[in-house]
């Protein structure tokens, strides 16, 4: 016993013998107060060598599948934070007041890069200079692709050499896994500024061709990256190295989380694999070309695209060669995006037995999270089952 408890127990003695009952009292309360003390030193010593993985660092992300890679390798450590939630666009999206501070305060930023997000571009280089930003575009073993040119894609979009597959492909998670690796494809067009508010009519449509000039720079690569499971993959791996770096106190959950998202993914990546496989051959055409990655991933060929840039709308030449290619084609699905007016393809498949269905890239309906990435890539694989079976 503590010599402090055992000269308060002589104490209680004494002053019961002289005080009688109130000294009792107040004897027993010192011994309660030690008492007291010594379980809290207990506890901090305990808390010492039980951390509670709790991160001491705020960490933000742009677009919702790049919060739901995160999010993975971060359980149980902390939760990200998200800019453009919701159905917003990344592509005209503005920093609220609340974000602004969030960037400011920021210790970790991960964005895609400036192709997508170039909202970010100026507040990452002036209030958000202090922060580690991470642009994952530029990450090491990405398989990246070319734009694709026209309305109709040459030979359905499979052409060689136009792919840029970026540095080694991370093997130590690849072997063995049908549906995650990316064959080569075509180069071509549109970016991922799909989410629009949809407030473009068919009257820009009227016959000015020039409306489709729009479009990407030659050579100018897709950012679309994380529709390829493979390419998901070594986004996770770079963000748990990335966060590593700034919080090594959590590295090891950092690393398991990761190890545990790889496995998933090669899960994700079977499943839909066998899902698609039937829908080989079949021919559809998108409203914008933002799905490349699936498709390669997955053995799907586009015809076509209704939309070099969504911000854009297509001219009636290039309406008129979109049909042309459904009917030619024997395309059976023409994809429209909840972001726009569905007029422009409910007009193009008029009387042609084409089916459309919505598909959304960037999950613009489904709830933000550790879930989304998962829920986007099954829903995309859904609506490619629907539409083309």
């Amino acid at each position: 016993m503590p010599s402090i408890i055992k000269f308060y127990l002589l104490k209680v003695r004494r002053l019961g013998a002289v005080f009688g009952h109130s000294g009792f009292v107040y004897a027993w309360l010192g011994v309660y107060a030690w008492l007291g003390v010594y379980a809290w030193l207990g506890l901090a010593c305990l808390s010492v060598f039980v951390s509670p993985a709790r991160a001491d660092i705020k960490v933000v992300t742009s677009i919702k599948p790049i919060h739901s890679f995160v999010s993975n390798v971060m359980q149980g450590v902390g939760t990200p934070h998200l800019i453009v939630d919701g159905a917003a666009s990344p592509h005209a999206y503005s920093l609220t007041p609340s974000q602004a501070r969030l960037i400011e305060t920021a210790d970790v930023i991960f964005w895609l890069g400036h192709d997508l997000e170039v909202f970010l571009e100026k507040p990452l280089k002036t209030i958000g200079r202090n922060a580690s930003t991470i642009t994952l575009m530029e990450t090491d073993g990405l398989i990246k692709l070319a734009f694709r040119e026209g309305g109709a894609f040459s030979e359905h979009g499979h052409d060689d050499g136009h792919n840029d597959h970026d540095g080694d492909h991370n093997d130590d998670h690849n072997d063995g896994h049908d549906g995650d690796h990316v064959d080569d494809h075509n180069d071509g067009h549109d970016d991922d500024h799909n989410d629009h508010d949809g407030d473009h009519d068919d009257d820009h449509d009227g016959g000015h061709d020039k409306h489709d000039t729009h479009g990407h720079a030659d050579g100018a690569l897709d950012p679309h990256i994380w529709l390829a499971p493979q390419n998901a993959k070594i986004l996770v791996q770079k963000i748990a190295e990335a966060l590593s770096t700034a919080d090594a106190a959590n590295t090891a959950i950092y690393a398991q989380n990761a190890e545990r998202t790889i496995q998933d993914l090669d899960e994700l990546s079977i499943q839909v694999k066998a899902q698609m496989a039937p829908l080989a051959k079949a021919g559809f055409v998108v409203f914008h070309d933002a799905y490349q990655y699936f498709e390669t991933s997955f053995g799907l060929v586009a015809a076509g695209a209704i939309s070099i840039n969504p911000e854009v709308m297509p001219g009636a030449e290039r309406l008129s060669e979109i049909r042309a290619l459904i009917e030619q084609d024997a395309v059976t699905c023409v994809f429209a995006e909840p972001q726009f007016k569905a007029r422009i393809v409910q007009t193009i498949i008029a009387g042609t037995g084409a089916k459309s269905v919505l598909i959304d890239p960037l999950g613009a309906k489904l709830t933000s999270g550790q879930d989304l990435y998962f829920d986007l890539i099954r829903t995309m694989a859904t609506a490619f089952s629907t539409c083309l079976d």
